[in-house]
């Protein structure tokens, strides 16, 4: 502590430091004195300050706010979410709740708090989803869209905690709130629904799962017949493009004019096809009669330990939810290609390049 203690440049606190958001982030905060909380340590050799804290838990309301004060944190960028409960060794739908929305209500109220007498929290970023928008779109859907997460726990909860931060972001004494509702995360260090689909990763946490990553299978890519469901179209976003935009905003001078900035968040040009994609990951199709064909599949590799993707996902993975990212291009103008560097192509087809060994540049390095 006394090393932080001489430390004067500003202090950032990131929940959720250890996932895949947060270390491509923390190569890019190198201008501040980061705080990590999570619940695991973060695979990092990048110098932070690493808090463990359990935000599921009602205590840790109290413990982050003594830590904003005496930190005096300008901001808080809240990664903290359980995406994947098999990953994350948390498949209790109530502890998931927990950590997701409760959370995130007891991260905001630990910023009012420690705002009550001066604005100390200056910015909060809160990361919701495009899945909050529901799994079966008419058009792309602007920020104005209603909610209508359904059926998959994630975004149930994403909409939800979506939804706290619209109530309780006026309420943040000073701190302007941002959320960006991002769609599929992509690059060669990602690892989610979606992309281990195309991937083929047999993902779950049983033995069969394991017995076929070191036999090298690959899972087909599967699929009801229809042309429509090769026809539906996707959307990506780069982490690393995420990581650039939350960097920009921390770093944004312009007075704020409204108290919460929502943004939807995807690469820049078009939607791919989902035909495009099992073309790009070399993906074995397999056609099944329809809808019900799949949920059972998806119901046995999910019970078996096989994959990781829970039948709930079925919607999602059949639907077509594009956004609209004009706000976005607005709010960024010029520097929008700067911070949105990946296609929506390019950024799904850097799933299937080697995982990174190095870390994204730093705002030094790029200055």
């Amino acid at each position: 502590m006394n090393e932080n203690d001489k430390d004067d440049r500003a202090a950032v606190v990131v929940t959720g430091i250890s996932g895949d958001l947060g270390l491509r982030l923390l190569p890019l905060l190198s201008n501040y004195r980061v705080i990590g909380v999570d619940l695991h340590q973060p695979d990092t050799q990048l110098p932070m300050q690493f808090i463990q804290m359990d935000l599921g838990r009602e205590e840790s309301c109290r413990e982050l706010y003594l830590l904003l004060r005496e930190a005096r944190v300008v901001a808080v960028i809240h990664l903290a979410f359980v995406v994947d409960p098999v990953r994350a060794g948390i498949l209790d739908l109530d502890r998931m709740w927990q950590i997701n929305v409760a959370g995130t209500a007891r991260v905001m109220e630990a910023i009012t708090e420690t705002n009550r007498n001066e604005t100390i929290v200056q910015k909060f970023i809160f990361l919701s989803s495009a899945s909050a928008y529901g799994s079966d779109l008419t058009e792309p859907a602007s920020e104005d869209f209603p909610l209508g997460g359904h059926s998959l726990p994630y975004a149930l909860h994403k909409m939800e905690a979506d939804k706290v931060v619209q109530l309780r972001a006026p309420s943040l004494r000073g701190c302007s709130a941002y959320m960006l509702r991002p769609h599929i995360f992509a690059g060669a260090s990602m690892k989610n629904y979606f992309i281990g689909v195309f991937r083929g990763t047999p993902n779950g946490n049983g033995q069969w799962a394991r017995k076929l990553e070191q036999q090298g299978k690959r899972l087909p890519c599967v699929l009801p017949y229809g042309q429509k469901y090769l026809e539906h179209r996707l959307q990506f976003v780069h982490v690393d493009d995420v990581a650039r935009l939350i960097v920009h905003i921390i770093l944004r001078t312009e007075p704020e004019s409204q108290r919460l900035t929502l943004l939807n968040v995807a690469g820049r040009e078009d939607a791919v096809t989902v035909a495009r994609c099992v073309e790009v990951a070399n993906a074995k199709l397999h056609r099944v009669p329809g809808k019900w064909a799949l949920r059972l599949i998806l119901m046995f590799m999910w019970k078996s330990g096989i994959s990781a993707i829970p039948p709930e996902a079925l919607p999602y993975m059949t639907g077509q939810f594009l956004v609209n990212t004009a706000r976005l291009q607005t709010f960024l103008g010029a520097a929008y290609e700067d911070v949105i560097r990946f296609t929506v192509a390019d950024a799904f087809a850097d799933c299937f390049q080697p995982s990174p060994t190095s870390t994204p540049q730093t705002e030094t390095d790029r200055q």
